[in-house]
């Protein structure tokens, strides 16, 4: 869930990013904007059925790399296609489970985080008896060539480490881990040296993503205090998170700086930037909290001048807009076929 990766779903919803669903591909539909939805235009739906997540623009805004469960798997794998929905093709090796895939080098590798090192199967879902909870898989980061070849491990903590994004001048990945501990949030070269950490807070930092000038990270955020603190830590002990409390945060790269963005309740997660840094969009269930009715809003730096982009009464999340800023890709559960499947979605952008 930018993830960490992942998205925060209630009420029966099915967090897209964790949830396990088997996907098809089918060919791309032309669908109608819902109402109020003005900045949105030839909206068109790339999956078609199970679970399909954080789609990410190559950095020629040809190509999506996404998490989905499909090819008769129970749980993610990552996948590439072009922003026609052609092209579609598996570049993980089909074990394990995986989240958070991200181009860099001009495109000629990737990166994601998997789980493979640690399990051949797809891990076990939570215990339903806890609540809604997300489970902090094994992952550790790797990076392969767009085809899937060269596999390389960046990381090797065989706990929860995951949700990279590389820099504008392609030098550092940012990425969440629970390596000492607690989520935080780390920095390291894109060949895995010079590991820097700058969170330190008790709580859930996570979803941190770079600002188009490299000066900024975004990320979200939840510092428990008193008897919610050893709450989340006793599930933390259990590799589990309870993710329906979050805030929206910005720091330098240096971890200087930190201050929350957002106060508007309820889970606020999945933030990216517009292509002039000048704003986020990310998505929100404050209006319903603990809800699956999640929507894209834009919001300035300073927390001022909230506007909201999609209107579906249902989940949508994990935005991100493409590189000259004309078109924006998402996940979201309108039109889809079956309850709680999930579906990866570009629009024209209309300013």
């Amino acid at each position: 869930m930018r993830p960490f990766l992942s998205v925060v779903l209630a009420a029966g919803i099915v967090a897209a990013a964790l949830s396990c669903a088997r996907g098809s591909s089918a060919g791309v539909m032309t669908i109608a904007p819902a109402p109020g939805e003005r900045h949105l235009a030839n909206l068109r739906q790339l999956t078609n059925g199970g679970e399909n997540a954080e789609a990410y623009f190559s950095a020629d805004g040809h190509r999506l790399i996404f998490q989905s469960t499909r090819d008769g798997r129970s749980c993610d794998q990552e996948y590439i296609m072009n922003i026609d929905g052609s092209g579609l093709h598996r570049v993980s090796n089909g074990t394990g489970k995986t989240t958070c895939g991200f181009f860099f080098a001009n495109d000629q590798r990737i990166l994601f985080g998997s789980s493979h090192a640690e399990q051949r199967e797809c891990p076990v879902k939570p215990d339903p008896s806890k609540g809604y909870v997300w489970g902090l898989d094994p992952f550790d980061i790797y990076t392969a060539k767009p085809n899937g070849d060269d596999l390389r491990r960046l990381t090797n903590y065989g706990v929860y480490t995951a949700e990279a994004v590389v820099s504008p001048d392609g030098k550092r990945i940012v990425f969440t881990s629970l390596k000492d501990g607690d989520l935080d949030i780390y920095t390291m070269n894109v060949d895995g040296s010079d590991i820097r950490r700058l969170t330190t807070t008790p709580g859930y930092d996570g979803g941190p993503w770079w600002s188009p000038d490299g000066t900024k990270i975004v990320y979200r955020a939840w510092h428990p205090v008193d008897s919610a603190l050893t709450t989340y830590r006793e599930l933390l002990a259990q590799r589990l998170v309870r993710p329906n409390r979050m805030e929206l945060w910005v720091m330098n790269p240096d971890g200087s700086d930190q201050r929350q963005i957002t106060q508007l309740g309820g889970a606020n997660f999945g933030p990216s930037w517009t292509t002039d840094g000048k704003r986020l969009i990310f998505s929100s269930n404050y209006k319903q909290p603990r809800s699956g009715n999640f929507d894209l809003f834009l919001i300035n730096l300073d927390g001022t001048g909230l506007e909201q982009i999609t209107t579906q009464d249902t989940f949508d999340g994990f935005p991100m807009f493409s590189p000259d800023g004309k078109h924006l890709v998402w996940a979201s559960n309108r039109n889809d076929a079956k309850a709680g499947e999930t579906n990866l979605f570009i629009a024209d952008w209309v300013p």
